[in-house]
């Protein structure tokens, strides 16, 4: 593999707390030296030599809440496909979610991912293993087992565990494996609706979902993770008051971290308009003030981490009446490009973005990801954060095209992503 030099760079680090311009030497896929004294370190020979001045150099993008289609639903997206639009957005590393057909939940699937990933996959897959069996929230899998086999952490995909008792039993089990639980906080009885309830959706005549919805699951949660010691993580959290849970379990102790869909960073109900089902999300938009407390939280580190919450639908499950699409929209594309918004507003510093979107999820997860340091991968997002650009659906590479920024202008684009030091994607 010839050695390669990236020149003249802007290096953003989270890892190290660099942010500095100088160059990053990579040699057998790794990191061999970084920062304005690596061009004082021998560069060797034959190495190809980049100038990427006016760029950004950041570790490649970590998403934990990806939904693929394979197996059982191919039409929607493939672990092939899915890697490659993740590839265009930056993303090198994405956690696979359990509720595929059948349901990751056994070995064998776990297996059968990691295969298929070898073989098809242009960056990396990791799967999440199912907390319960067929996600039906009633009984355990094989914890021991499915983490031995290469599973990154337990969860129960789109659905919450209803019984207190299974959720209890599932932390303690997990404790000690040292294996994160991470779930979705969505009463599924208050959450029948279809968006945030409130005056817009009256306005639409749809049927609310209250914030306590997800509140009441998330605090019995958070009371099952301080009585069992257990590491939990809230998949998407969407409202203030959740926060200020999280923020509250911190300070006492607890073992919990939170995540956010950049969906909700950056859009609120009113996108909906006049029924865009491309906008119809598990949890729903909320409303603008929602929004910028969200933003806040990230910004101080109560939200711990920013995934795409990617899930495929194609046009036989959104182009239905609002009421009768499912939820979920296409995000590994657009997650970067959508959160250097809150970059170029003065929202959120660049750092915490990037630690949000690569250290801190693969510090939670435990991979070797997330690092530009000496003798780390080299998995890199080369961004220009100035480029203007539209999503246009024609050029998504998602075998799906439900993406809620479809014909959304940005400032900002990843122009080429490394994985091992080997070029994946380049605009």
């Amino acid at each position: 593999m010839t050695p390669r030099v990236l020149s003249n760079v802007r290096i953003v680090d989270p890892s190290t707390g660099m942010d500095e311009v100088g160059s990053i030497v990579i040699v057998d896929g790794r990191i061999a030296a970084i920062g304005a004294g690596a061009v004082d370190v021998e560069t060797p020979s034959g190495a190809e030599v980049e100038d990427c001045a006016g760029l950004i150099a950041v570790p490649g993008l970590v998403d934990a809440c990806v939904h693929i289609g394979e197996p059982g639903a191919e039409h929607r997206e493939t672990i092939a496909s899915a890697s490659r639009a993740a590839a265009r957005g930056g993303v090198t590393s994405i956690i696979m979610m359990p509720d595929t057909d059948p349901v990751i939940d056994d070995v064998a699937l776990v297996d059968f991912v990691q295969r298929l990933a070898r073989d098809e996959a242009v960056v990396r897959v990791h799967p999440a293993a199912a907390l319960t069996k067929g996600l039906k929230g009633e009984e355990m899998t094989e914890f021991g087992l499915l983490l031995e086999a290469g599973a990154v952490w337990l969860s129960n995909g789109r659905h919450t565990v209803d019984n207190p008792a299974v959720m209890r039993r599932a932390m303690t089990y997990a404790r000690d494996f040292g294996a994160v639980i991470a779930v979705a906080t969505q009463d599924r009885r208050l959450g029948a609706g279809v968006m945030n309830e409130g005056l817009f959706a009256s306005w639409l005549g749809l049927p609310g979902i209250p914030r306590e919805a997800e509140i009441i699951p998330l605090e019995r949660d958070l009371r099952l993770a301080g009585l069992t010691g257990a590491r939990y993580h809230a998949m998407s959290i969407s409202v203030p008051q959740s926060a200020d849970v999280i923020r509250a379990a911190k300070e006492n102790g607890l073992k919990v971290t939170a995540g956010i869909s950049i969906n909700h960073l950056t859009l609120n109900e009113t996108d909906i308009g006049e029924y865009r089902t491309f906008f119809r999300l598990s949890p729903p938009l909320r409303t603008e003030d929602d929004r910028r407390a969200m933003v806040a939280a990230l910004a101080e580190g109560v939200i711990d981490i920013i995934v795409s919450a990617h899930d495929p639908q194609d046009v036989d499950t959104k182009r239905l009446p609002f009421a009768d699409a499912e939820n979920g929209a296409i995000g590994l594309e657009t997650m970067l490009a959508a959160a250097l918004r809150l970059y170029h507003s003065g929202d959120v510093e660049l750092m915490r973005l990037v630690d949000a979107m690569s250290t801190r999820p693969a510090r939670i997860l435990g991979l070797d990801a997330g690092s530009l340091a000496p003798g780390a991968r080299a998995d890199i997002a080369l961004i220009d954060p100035d480029y203007p650009w539209v999503v246009s659906k024609d050029e998504l590479i998602s075998k799906s095209k439900n993406s809620p920024f479809e014909d959304a202008r940005f400032t900002g684009k990843v122009l080429q992503t490394l994985v091992a030091g080997v070029t994946i994607h380049r605009a």
